[in-house]
C-alpha cells in the first residue's frame, strides 16, 4: 500500500479574496521549483498569469534559477484576490508521478471551512480534472464545460463554479489558448 502524503503547504487565503482556485494537490516536491502553489516549473500556471495580467508570460519566471519568483507570486496573488488551495488535504500517489490520474484522495479538503474564511469570494476555480469532479461530487453540481461557469451554494452562499483548462503541459492545449480561458474567467469577474 502506497504511503498517506499530507498537504504540504497551507491554505493561501488573502484578505479580500474574490476567487479560490483549487487545484487536485501538489507534486512530489522532487519537482518543485519553489514552495508554493503550481510548484512545478513544467506547470504554465504563473507564466498565463504573466500573460494575462502584465503581457509577460515571464514576469513570474527566474529563467537562471529555472524557478518561480515565490515573493511576486503571493504579493500578485494578494493584490488580485486570488486565494489558492487544493481538493485533497492527504492522498496516496498510486504511481511515481505527478498525474492525477494516479492520486487517489484519503481525505478531502473541507472547502466549507476555506471558504468560511474568505467572506468576499465569490467564485470557486477549479484548475483540473480531479478537482473539479471533487467539487462536483461533493456538491451534487452539474459539471460546467471548460471555460464555463456553473451556479453552486454553499452554507447559503451562491457561488460561481468555473472549470478552467489545466495549466500542466501534459494537457493538450497551447499556453496561449488557455490563458484565454483564464482571461475570459477573470473579466467576467470583474478582476481584469
Amino acid at each position: 500500500m502506497p504511503a498517506i502524503e499530507e498537504h504540504p503547504l497551507k491554505p493561501f487565503l488573502p484578505h479580500g479574496a474574490k476567487v479560490l482556485m483549487l487545484g487536485s494537490f501538489p507534486p512530489q516536491r522532487k519537482r518543485w521549483s519553489m514552495d508554493f502553489f503550481y510548484p512545478n516549473f513544467q506547470n504554465d500556471m504563473w507564466r498565463i498569469m504573466g500573460a494575462i495580467f502584465f503581457a509577460d508570460r515571464h514576469v513570474f519566471v527566474d529563467s537562471v534559477k529555472k524557478c518561480f519568483r515565490q515573493e511576486d507570486i503571493e504579493r500578485f496573488a494578494e493584490e488580485v484576490g486570488i486565494a489558492l488551495y487544493d481538493t485533497a488535504e492527504a492522498v496516496c500517489r498510486l504511481r511515481d508521478n505527478a498525474s492525477d490520474n494516479f492520486l487517489e484522495i484519503v481525505r478531502p479538503t473541507d472547502i466549507d471551512g476555506l471558504l468560511r474564511q474568505i467572506p468576499s469570494c465569490r467564485a470557486i476555480v477549479t484548475t483540473g480534472e480531479k478537482a473539479t469532479d471533487e467539487i462536483v461530487s461533493r456538491y451534487k453540481v452539474e459539471k460546467p464545460k471548460i471555460g464555463e461557469c456553473k451556479q453552486l451554494v454553499i452554507d447559503d452562499r451562491v457561488l460561481q463554479f468555473y472549470r478552467m483548462p489545466s495549466t500542466s503541459r501534459a494537457y493538450p492545449l497551447a499556453l496561449e489558448k488557455k490563458a484565454a480561458y483564464y482571461h475570459a474567467l477573470f473579466r467576467d469577474l470583474g478582476v481584469i
